[in-house]
């Protein structure tokens, strides 16, 4: 539901002159303050998105911390008030394109932005990130729509705070599912989590389209790109536009990590990592963005302007690229497939659960659950601990009459000096045994058989029993250790669950 038109009205001392555009969240105004003799730009909120009882109070405190940004890499916002149920932002009036204009240039040119004009876009873009972060403030809707070219030379952030504003982790409309999901991270779409790194991440997807000209995750509906974003494998830039130099790639590959705590930990790093890239690639980084192309200037004449239409149009590889807004009902519609989606991973986990558990000797701890070796029903569970008792006790006949051959062949006492063998062939039966059951006390017996196994057999070969007299220390605790082990693991198995 979109605003009603204000062209022509007065909201507080600003003249609404035309409409500039529409996104998911805003309708954007020209406007006009005849005592500063200033012209801005009006932002004002859907309405349908204001009819919570709190929205009132969190439009002021959100707005207020906005206002309070004060960044050249951030769109200044100047005012912000509410008029007969409209609520509204009066921010300054930049002259430019975004950066989503800038692309979709270049792809009806069938050209890529040079490099360095991407690194010096995305380093300014980090650069009002780092102090809006500093400042408490998450973007949360990073997207190529929302960075802004301007005649200055400057890329700058715009809709910064309004996802805040509309919704945030504490305060969230009912159903709205903030963000666009090409950009948005895994933990921001999937568990409704955002922080810092969720900024990253969307940067990091800015990156990667400006590189390829085109974004990593793409399907035919919004639950699959949020599945993408999640469990796919990072398409890799260079396999998709091969001459993507190499340093800017493991720049990418460490921005769109799935896990947070994998990626680049805030923007400062980012924009490290991507400065030092620069520098490994031998790219010359301008001191500013290039002049928009999308309207005539003497740098970029009149034949520069890219017009999305008719064959022009069908040169763009992506057509909904230049379509896309923020959508705030898309949670309510995603909520259904999401919860089924999240239901049926339940199921599934039950299931393996019950599979894995169903038949089980119930051996030490009854709360351990069996992992089977094989698959549950291809071998009865009681066969199979048969079968590796009598494995584990055919070691120990094989050994021993291993043992015996040996001393036959040679003159080699061989059991009076390898006797002490047999409490490592008993240890290895118990090993074996613990391992099927997952039993994890059978650890204790395993641990004493072992270690009496080893200092008995120094005892034997060295012919020294008088060693005893203080070995017996060590003998005690390695059975103390080999008791605390399987009890810390109880301990600690239990607090898990």
């Amino acid at each position: 539901m979109a605003v009603a038109p204000l062209q022509g009205k007065t909201l507080g001392s600003y003249q609404i002159l035309e409409p500039l555009g529409r996104g998911g969240m805003a309708q954007v105004y020209r406007a006009y303050h005849p005592q500063l003799e200033r012209y801005t730009a009006v932002k004002v909120m859907r309405s349908d998105l204001v009819a919570e009882d709190e929205f009132l109070t969190r439009f002021r405190r959100e707005a207020q911390a906005v206002a309070g940004l004060r960044h050249p890499n951030i769109v200044q916002v100047f005012d912000f008030n509410v008029q007969d149920d409209t609520y509204y932002m009066v921010m300054e009036l930049l002259e430019g394109d975004t950066l989503k204009t800038r692309l979709n240039d270049y792809r009806v040119r069938g050209e890529r932005m040079p490099w360095g004009e991407m690194a010096r876009i995305l380093l300014d873009v980090l650069d009002g990130l780092a102090y809006a972060h500093q400042e408490g403030m998450i973007h949360r809707d990073l997207k190529p729509a929302n960075i802004l070219l301007t005649k200055k030379g400057q890329a700058v952030l715009a809709d910064f705070g309004i996802a805040q504003i509309i919704g945030s982790t504490r305060h969230t409309v009912s159903g709205a599912l903030l963000g666009t999901l090409n950009y948005m991270a895994p933990e921001q779409g999937l568990e409704g989590k955002c922080d810092h790194r969720s900024d990253v991440y969307s940067v990091g997807i800015i990156l990667y389209e400006m590189l390829t000209q085109e974004t990593p995750f793409d399907a035919d509906t919004p639950l699959a790109i949020l599945m993408k974003h999640y469990n796919d494998p990072l398409p890799l830039p260079r396999q998709v536009a091969p001459d993507v130099p190499e340093a800017f790639e493991q720049v990418v590959l460490k921005a769109l990590a799935k896990r947070p705590s994998d990626r680049y930990q805030s923007v400062e790093e980012m924009a490290q990592g991507l400065y030092k890239a620069v520098q490994e690639a031998g790219i010359e980084l301008p001191q500013t963005i290039s002049l928009p192309m999308s309207f005539s200037t003497p740098e970029a004449p009149s034949e520069s302007v890219a017009v999305f239409s008719g064959t022009a149009r069908q040169q763009i590889s992506d057509v909904d690229f230049s379509d896309q807004a923020t959508d705030v009902t898309l949670g309510k519609r995603l909520e259904g497939e999401i919860a089924e989606l999240k239901e049926a991973e339940q199921v599934a986990l039950a299931k393996m659960v019950s599979d894995q558990t169903r038949g089980s000797t119930a051996v030490g701890l009854p709360s351990t659950p069996t992992i089977p070796t094989a698959p549950t029903d291809a071998i009865d569970p009681t066969m199979r601990t048969v079968m590796v008792v009598f494995n584990a006790i055919g070691l120990i006949v094989i050994g021993n009459a291993l043992m015996g051959i040996l001393g036959g062949l040679s003159d080699w006492h061989t059991f009076e000096y390898g006797w002490t063998a047999e409490f490592f062939l008993f240890s290895g039966l118990l090993a074996m045994i613990m391992t099927l059951t997952r039993n994890i006390w059978l650890f204790i017996p395993t641990g004493i058989f072992l270690s009496t196994g080893i200092l008995m057999t120094y005892s034997a070969l060295s012919s020294d029993w008088q060693v005893w007299t203080y070995l017996w220390a060590v003998h005690g605790l390695a059975i103390m250790t080999s008791i605390l082990i399987p009890v810390n693991l109880a301990a600690r198995r239990n607090n898990l669950s």
